[in-house]
């Protein structure tokens, strides 16, 4: 009893001293958490935005191709501590803040050390921060100041309530300053050292811990002593405390410290710019870019275009066959010449392509079974509706095959096969295969298309040849992996095959051709140049398995370049660009069941195995697709007189019956004739063996000898003209064409000199000594040859 009457206030006094060290515990616990909870409302952290920061456009393997710096002018480019290399973070957490995932964002003893150490030199010369204070000071502009490091402290308490360490880390990453514009590792380590801040080495690791201690006085690229002298100090701290082996500090200290004039990368400018313009938000935008290639590509590219004249740009576009991918992208010949309008977009502008259409049209008309690969065409004066087109060097060959026109880019048979196709049915065609061609305002598709009388943009044309080398489909070149390659079939399998095998046999690079050696024949390139109305527009377009390659050549401002043209200016950088690729890969071109190999007959354009071997004047190997052999296109508006098969009654002497005209003797025969525009090119023999029989006497006339003979007067065949002595003037004579009244062409050696109008004269110049050869074509058909010699005044 007395014992349990004892114990009551005994145990009431332990409650009470409990209690009051509880209390006492709260206050002295709560009341500062209290205060820090109020603080923190009333002085609440400003963390950067997770978005923050600058652009970075990046090749497809993580090298930076051109950074834009943000609202501040800064440099930035958002990493990770997992993207960083391992020994940088273990170097700036070793010298920095060893002890950075035990504290709670201060470190007492660092800061009696640095509190001692400023009483004792009456300054801070050890301020005792940790990463996270340090990061305070980067988020904040803190005054260097005991009163500045108050606020230094709390603001690292609040960070490390806020934020995991790993959070905090990120932020120094990405936030620490290292001189000049830069900022965070990522950033400093390209404009610095050239390389991502994953594959640094010791000493560059070393490098890039100590820097943001001084940024301005340890800059690398500035001032190396003071940067070596830092960066080796952190090399003894790391051996001194383990971190690294002496080996490896001894082999990282003899490295010098060689960095790059600080300067943000530029490569793939204005594909970069593109990217940046489409996602504006974006902080890393990874494009396809191959960031070897594309430095060597803008290093060729250069080079070529300094000896060109000084306004004159480039533009250069390699897209990987198989995934439409922009390997190379090379918007101008120099991002910062003025001179040259560097800041134009060369594969995205829109400009005349000249000739490069071509092969879509011939492909079309194979596939409408107009043609195959050895369709007799005419290369000669015509009049297409009052459109009256010529050669680039206003010559004319006569007889071509289209594989020859296609090939030598003649433009009469272009314009002869796309009056057949239709201009309409052919633009629709090349919009549905992803060209876009651009007309002026009101005017609709003509015949001048196929010459470059519209608009298209390089990448288009780049991506539409994509179908030779992919089975006739073509697509959208893709920058980004984003981006949709919009597959469009454009020509059918077999016609794709057998254009690409046209270009790629073009006999200007054979041997003895004029681009003999141009290339090296480890890669069979498929090529095709062109040039616009008044050379402002030099193009080269080439197909590999593997690539395919666009040149553009000329001045941004569309102000002609004389004497600069597709074959001369394009096409060299074309073939210096395809033998720096890389040749292996990419799919072989099989030769597809659609296509055959036919022997075929000039002019009437059937088999060989199907024509009466009279009739079949040259033998031809050609392809033809889905077994369509069609005839030489029939000849517009010259009647009876119309190429082709003619059938005729003559009498015992071959002489030609007419009408009603009989004889006891007769029979048939078959002529094949040749285009009669074709006449003047073709050899004696074929014009007699073609030649229509006269007349029987008293047959009543006919219209077969609608295209009646013509004759030149003015000169005689076979004169001889001489020079006057001293006279630079070159000689002019001047002709008639006697017996037509249609439109006469002229032609002098096979270019076109001017016309006439029935017997009207026309005068010719003979510009030095030789031999010429003067033809009258009428319009009809009939045509007149004259062959003279001009020879100087000693001779």
């Amino acid at each position: 009893m007395t014992a349990t009457t004892s114990a009551t206030p005994l145990n009431a006094t332990r409650r009470f001293r409990v209690w009051r060290w509880l209390r006492a515990a709260l206050v002295v616990v709560g009341v500062p958490l209290l205060v820090a909870v109020i603080l923190d409302r009333l002085f609440p952290l400003h963390l950067p935005a997770p978005d923050t920061g600058s652009t970075v456009v990046l090749a497809r393997d993580g090298t930076p191709l051109r950074a834009f710096a943000d609202s501040d002018g800064v440099w930035r480019y958002p990493t990770t501590a997992k993207q960083v290399s391992p020994l940088y973070l273990k170097a700036l957490l070793t010298y920095e803040d060893r002890w950075f995932y035990r504290h709670p964002g201060v470190n007492p003893y660092a800061l009696l050390r640095g509190l001692a150490g400023g009483l004792r030199h009456g300054r801070i010369v050890s301020g005792g921060s940790t990463l996270t204070m340090q990061v305070a000071r980067i988020i904040q502009p803190i005054p260097h100041s005991f009163r500045g490091k108050l606020v230094q402290i709390f603001r690292a308490l609040q960070l490390e309530a806020h934020l995991s360490k790993a959070q905090i880390l990120d932020l120094y990453l990405n936030h620490a300053p290292f001189g000049g514009p830069i900022e965070g590792v990522e950033a400093a380590s390209w404009a610095y050292l050239g390389k991502p801040a994953s594959r640094l080495s010791h000493a560059e690791a070393a490098l890039l811990a100590v820097l943001p201690q001084s940024p301005s006085r340890l800059r690398p690229d500035r001032h190396p002593e003071a940067a070596r002298a830092a960066r080796d100090k952190v090399l003894k701290r790391m051996r001194d405390l383990g971190g690294w082996s002496a080996a490896e500090v001894r082999d990282a200290a003899i490295e010098p410290v060689v960095a790059r004039s600080l300067r943000a990368p530029l490569s793939a400018a204005l594909l970069a710019e593109r990217l940046h313009r489409q996602q504006p938000q974006a902080r890393r935008i990874a494009s396809t870019i191959d960031a070897n290639l594309q430095r060597a590509a803008e290093d060729r590219v250069s080079a070529y275009l300094s000896r060109l004249p000084a306004h004159t740009s480039a533009a250069l576009l390699v897209v990987d066959n198989a995934t439409l991918e922009a390997r190379i992208y090379v918007g101008t010949s120099d991002f910062a010449d003025l001179q040259r309008h560097g800041y134009i977009d060369m594969v995205n502008a829109p400009r005349s392509p000249g000739s490069t259409l071509k092969p879509f049209l011939y492909g079309l008309a194979l596939d409408d079974g107009l043609i195959h690969s050895q369709s007799l065409l005419v290369d000669a004066p015509q009049d297409f509706g009052g459109y009256k087109p010529g050669n680039f060097d206003e010559a004319f060959s006569g007889p071509v095959s289209a594989a020859e026109a296609l090939q030598r880019s003649l433009n009469v048979p272009a314009v002869d096969v796309l009056d057949r196709v239709g201009p309409n049915r052919f633009v629709a065609r090349l919009a549905n295969g992803g060209v876009d061609l651009g007309l002026p305002a009101g005017a609709q598709p003509n015949l001048s298309i196929i010459l470059g009388g519209a608009s298209t943009r390089l990448e288009n044309l780049v991506g539409a040849y994509t179908a030779f080398a992919n089975g006739g489909i073509a697509g959208t070149p893709r920058y980004t992996l984003e981006q949709p390659a919009r597959p469009r079939r454009l020509l059918s399998p077999g016609a794709a095959w057998i254009i690409r095998d046209i270009l790629a046999s073009n006999p200007a690079d054979v041997e003895g051709g004029p681009l003999a050696g141009a290339i090296d024949r480890h890669a069979t390139v498929a090529w095709k140049t062109g040039t616009s109305y008044g050379y402002r527009d030099a193009w080269s377009i080439g197909v590999t398995d593997r690539w395919t390659v666009g040149v553009w050549i000329g001045r941004p401002d569309g102000t002609p370049s004389p004497g600069q043209y597709g074959a001369v200016t394009a096409l060299p950088l074309l073939f210096q660009i395809v033998d720096m690729l890389p040749s292996r890969g990419g799919r072989a071109r099989a030769q597809p069941a659609s296509v055959k190999s036919v022997g075929i007959c000039w002019p009437l354009g059937g088999a060989v195995a199907a024509t009466d071997p009279a009739l079949c004047r040259q033998h031809r190997s050609a392809w033809v697709l889905d077994d369509a052999l069609p005839p030489t296109f029939a000849e517009r508006d010259l009647g009876a007189w119309s190429s082709g098969l003619l059938t005729l009654r003559v009498n015992a002497r071959g002489q030609r019956l007419s009408g009603a005209c009989h004889a006891s003797h007769e029979r048939t025969i078959q002529l094949a004739r040749w285009p009669a525009l074709a006449t003047p090119w073709l050899s004696a023999d074929d014009r007699a063996n073609s030649a229509l029989p006269p007349l029987a006497p008293g047959c009543a006339a006919d219209s077969l000898d609608r295209a009646n003979p013509i004759r030149i007067a003015g000169l005689g065949n076979g004169v001889t003209l001489r020079r006057a002595p001293n006279s630079e003037q070159p000689l002019r004579v001047t002709l008639h064409a006697l017996g037509t009244q249609t439109t006469v062409q002229w032609l002098l050696n096979g270019r076109l000199q001017g016309s006439s109008e029935a017997d009207a004269a026309i005068a010719i110049s003979l510009p030095r000594a030789g031999d010429y050869r003067i033809t009258a074509l009428a319009r009809d058909g009939a045509f007149a040859t004259l062959a003279l010699r001009v020879v100087g005044p000693s001779s």
